[in-house]
């Protein structure tokens, strides 16, 4: 097997995978990441995920890819979101403390003392944190075998095994107290570090949290087994009763008629609302009524009233029928005077009289359209002339 250099190349690879790792880590328990799905991550290089299985950050099964358990179980422990319990490393830990402790006092040589001073403290600190994970985890498992866990037999089988590993726990936390008080108090007197007692005090703080959230766990195993037992024993009774209706013999062997005789529930009708309204007469003779009313309305007179805003009055001119007048220009009788003349077009259009004020471009536009929309009732010259610094040809009638 192959093995990274150094750390630089480690962390360089996981930065340039990055997408990858993430992609494979989010899917771990969905599905099979399939290689052709990761060859598109590392843009089509298949070169950079033969780099990765060589170096064991992934493994290659039947056309599938995924995370090293070495890597999986490294991320998943960084990350907080790793499911699996493991005791035996804190009880691992109480072991190398003791044989440290041991070392310690026995060495005269300062540097070796200070190495195992160095790590007696950094299993401390690990102790904690591990513990205070394993607390949660054992939460979290519970929380999700009740609530997923179909097979009731394996749910309480599971949350059985969940309440061996608190106790577990819970002993661990008490042999570590006494280590720490009873044990090993030659070692505390002797070890003068100021370090040492920081990590103490947090560990012991994060031991005291560890111990209350067990108490906790307790109870909430407890009542999980108990509705576990109840739903089992209904579920069990619900199949007896099955039984004997399958073989038609529920009504003699069972009061099953004469129970729901007894029962009138009508938890599926419909609730009819009853008006709760009281009657003008009552209002009018009652006087209590009346002060009941009185008082209402004065804890309500602070409320804003809002008055609608009326609109203003519609102005006369608004109303008032105005006419206006637009004299439209009419191609086709333009056509029919000109097909009258022997003038051409352009100078045709620029005398005309359209009843209105037609500047010279407008004029232009005309002669183009008629002579676009007409072309089969005139005739074009091959001469051109050229006003107002526009060149037109010379149309004229046919």
């Amino acid at each position: 097997m192959n093995t990274f250099n150094d750390i630089k190349e480690l962390v360089s690879t996981l930065k340039r995978e990055e997408k990858l790792i993430a992609e494979m880590f989010s899917k771990r328990k969905a599905i099979d990441y399939k290689y052709s799905d990761a060859i598109e991550l590392v843009d089509n290089d298949e070169n950079r995920i033969d780099f990765l299985i060589k170096r064991s950050v992934i493994r290659e099964n039947g056309g599938c890819l995924e995370l090293d358990d070495q890597f999986l179980d490294f991320f998943e422990q960084i990350l907080d979101v790793n499911e699996e319990i493991n005791l035996s490393y804190i009880d691992e830990n109480i072991k190398n403390i003791k044989e440290n402790i041991g070392y310690f006092l026995n060495e005269n040589n300062e540097t070796r003392r200070y190495s195992y001073l160095k790590f007696i403290k950094k299993t401390f600190r690990k102790i904690g944190i591990i513990t205070l994970r394993s607390v949660v985890d054992i939460r979290r498992n519970i929380e999700n075998t009740f609530k997923n866990e179909a097979n009731y037999k394996n749910k309480q089988l599971k949350l059985e095994n969940l309440d061996q590993k608190r106790n577990l726990v819970e002993k661990l936390i008490i042999q570590t107290l006494l280590l720490i008080d009873q044990e090993e108090l030659t070692f505390f007197n002797r070890a003068l570090d100021e370090e040492l007692k920081r990590v103490i005090v947090d560990m012991k703080f994060q031991l005291r949290e560890c111990s209350h959230n067990l108490i906790e766990i307790e109870k909430q195993i407890i009542d999980y087994l108990n509705q576990i037992k109840h739903q089992g024993k209904f579920i069990e009774k619900l199949r007896k009763l099955k039984y004997l209706k399958d073989h038609f013999t529920i009504e003699a062997e069972t009061d099953i008629k004469q129970m729901i005789a007894h029962k009138n529930q009508v938890i599926f009708e419909k609730r009819i609302p009853e008006p709760l309204n009281l009657s003008l007469e009552f209002i009018r003779e009652n006087e209590k009524v009346f002060e009941v009313i009185k008082r209402i309305a004065r804890t309500h007179k602070d409320r804003t009233q809002f008055q609608p805003e009326i609109a203003s009055q519609i102005s006369s001119e608004y109303l008032e029928n105005n006419i206006e007048e637009e004299v439209m220009i009419n191609l086709e009788e333009v056509r029919n005077q000109f097909l009258a003349t022997s003038d051409n077009l352009f100078n045709f259009i620029m005398n005309y009289d359209f009843l209105k004020q037609v500047d010279f471009d407008e004029r232009v536009t005309i002669f183009c359209q008629i002579t676009s929309q007409y072309e089969r009732e005139l005739r074009v010259e091959e001469d051109f002339q050229i006003t107002n610094g526009v060149e037109f040809a010379l149309v004229y009638p046919k």
